[in-house]
């Protein structure tokens, strides 16, 4: 229920935004991002600018470099290849520990989009259930992966307790075939398994335990410090590119039949960014904006990671996530 409120007043509030105007005369500042991902239909956003002139309207000039993976997109931006990393709060933590000096300033997704899928007649009903199984992720460096053993942790379990098998990216087709009792997913990973006939399932959200975000925009401390009016301008584009595809879903589902490289099937855009847009919201932004951080969740996370022995050092979030950066709410009529 309060996603979908928070979507209607999201939409509503979306459609009052201006239209991106004629570009301005004043030479554009260069900002790329690293994504975590190829030029998918997720990110359709992002992808429309040369349509919809979002971040042109702010006086930027969008750049974005793929990746394969969290971990990718911090080295690329780390490499100098690009300004913001489009990563994920597992990434950013693995990166800290490292020694790292950055700053995460967005919460792009707050809602937590992985899931575990189970086949009939394995016993699984819930995530303790799954102690003695087969269990499959995309590899073992993967969100998919991490997300799993944080599940396990909320529910007393460790790796130690099951059976990693890695399928690789199909690994909807091992669960199918009955080569695993239960695949670690995320939740298009799950859309496109049941268009491909997965049927019946049995569906744990790793949200209902630790709801951590999904992705969330990242910086070093360097440019945190140096560039935050650039920043700031970024920041506010995004946010209106993340309204209009919550408002205009069909639309940015037209679009991302030429931009994305797997947008071909307009319906199938459409599913996908639905859950986008249902992951880019959450109690915490419907009271204070699209953006915004719950800092008790990336805390709890981060220590979650610390109990795994997935990092070695604590990490206090208060330190390395800031929110001064993100646009103000938009006042509603």
């Amino acid at each position: 229920m309060i996603r979908s409120v928070a979507l209607k007043a999201l939409a509503a509030l979306a459609l009052l935004l201006p239209a991106a105007g004629p570009l301005a005369a004043q030479p554009l500042d260069k900002v790329t991002v690293a994504g975590w991902s190829q030029p998918i239909s997720e990110i359709t956003n992002l992808l429309v600018e040369p349509d919809k002139g979002f971040f042109r309207k702010h006086g930027i000039d969008l750049g974005y470099v793929p990746g394969s993976g969290g971990g990718s997109a911090i080295h690329n931006m780390l490499a100098g290849q690009a300004d913001i990393a489009f990563t994920d709060p597992a990434a950013f933590y693995l990166a800290l520990d490292k020694g790292e000096d950055l700053v995460a300033i967005y919460n792009i997704y707050p809602q937590n989009v992985f899931n575990v899928v189970a086949r009939p007649g394995s016993g699984i009903k819930s995530a303790a259930d799954l102690k003695g199984k087969r269990i499959g992720v995309y590899s073992l460096s993967s969100g998919t992966r991490q997300n799993l053993q944080v599940l396990l942790h909320q529910v007393g379990l460790t790796e130690t307790d099951v059976t990693i098998e890695v399928t690789g990216l199909l690994n909807f087709a091992p669960l199918m075939q009955g080569q695993v009792d239960a695949t670690a997913a995320t939740d298009t990973g799950l859309l496109v398994a049941r268009q491909r006939g997965l049927g019946e399932a049995r569906v744990i959200e790793v949200r209902d335990h630790l709801n951590l975000p999904s992705d969330i925009f990242v910086v070093t401390r360097k440019d945190y410090e140096a560039k935050k009016p650039l920043l700031k301008r970024f920041l506010a584009a995004y946010r209106d590119s993340a309204a209009w595809m919550i408002a205009q879903p069909d639309e940015a589902a037209k679009l991302a039949v030429t931009r994305a490289i797997n947008g071909r099937d307009e319906a199938v855009n459409r599913a996908i960014i639905g859950l986008r847009n249902l992951s880019s919201v959450s109690p915490t932004t419907e009271r204070d904006g699209l953006g915004r951080f719950d800092m008790a969740l990336m805390q709890q996370g981060a220590d979650s990671f610390r109990a795994l022995g997935l990092i070695r050092r604590p990490l206090d979030m208060a330190h390395v996530v800031k929110s001064d950066l993100i646009p103000a709410k938009a006042a509603t009529p």
